[in-house]
């Protein structure tokens, strides 16, 4: 299987090769519901309760057994409907939390929490695994879910500009910040002033378990475990690009550094 970080550099085709389930039972759909959980109106699924809506329950990917946790800090002015962040919550309930900031976990100094951001000391992944394995006991090299450099990541889910005002919060400022491969967006929301190297959250949290799985198993090619993290994200690209053509998306006009 081809490498989806190269996959998704191909503005034209960049879920070509990549093994999400077909989303054209969403296109069954042609009017709200209500949320089985808080009763609020709502299209495919809860972007609030994470839930999907009744018509699709048991119809949706279920992304199940993620290597690591994933916690998202959400800013409270990002609009809910336009997160994606609900995304990651929705496909993988048993291994993804959302907060709204200033909620944030306490988390324990034992535990292998990192923070996908760009700030202070910040490695890449593949850095992290190679200092672990230098300091790993010799009779646990064959790696584990339990031995994994890190078991929890967390994400900032916000603007560039308002995730610097979170970063600054001294329970975040505490954790070992990661960085992933530099690849381009396909995220169709545009913001100003941010190069297309800033994903979505969804895309993120993807790029970081397929890094992650990369670097941590390097004779084990990956095989598209966690595209389907990305089925809703393909969807609501495809609609877009239904509607307007790519190049005229100011979104993908963004620069490329």
């Amino acid at each position: 299987m081809m490498n989806p970080k190269h996959d998704l550099l191909n503005d034209y085709e960049p879920f070509k090769n990549l093994k999400i389930d077909d989303w054209t039972i969403l296109n069954d759909i042609d009017q709200r519901s209500l949320c089985p959980v808080c009763k609020k109106s709502r299209k495919y699924f809860c972007y609030t309760c994470y839930v999907p809506v009744n018509e699709l329950r048991g119809r949706i990917p279920n992304v199940k057994v993620l290597p690591i946790k994933i916690d998202i800090i959400k800013h409270c002015r990002e609009i809910d409907g336009k997160s994606t962040a609900a995304h990651v919550a929705l496909l993988a309930p048993d291994d993804v939390n959302v907060y709204t900031y200033p909620c944030i976990p306490d988390y324990d100094h034992s535990e292998r929490v990192v923070l996908v951001y760009p700030g202070n000391g910040a490695t890449s992944l593949e850095n992290l695994c190679n200092i672990f394995r230098e300091t790993e006991p010799s009779p646990k090299k064959v790696h584990t879910a339990q031995e994994l450099p890190i078991s929890r990541a967390v994400f900032i889910d916000s603007t560039w500009n308002q995730s610097r005002g979170i970063y600054k919060d001294q329970r975040l400022r505490a954790l070992p910040c990661v960085v992933l491969e530099s690849r381009v967006s396909q995220f169709w929301r545009h913001q100003k002033n941010s190069p297309r190297w800033y994903l979505a959250t969804v895309e993120a949290v993807y790029q970081l378990l397929v890094e992650l799985h990369t670097a941590t198993t390097k004779d084990e090619e990956y095989q598209g475990q966690y595209d389907n993290l990305l089925f809703l994200f393909h969807y609501m690209y495809s609609k877009i690009h239904d509607l307007y053509k790519h190049e005229d998306l100011q979104a993908y006009k963004r620069p490329l550094k």
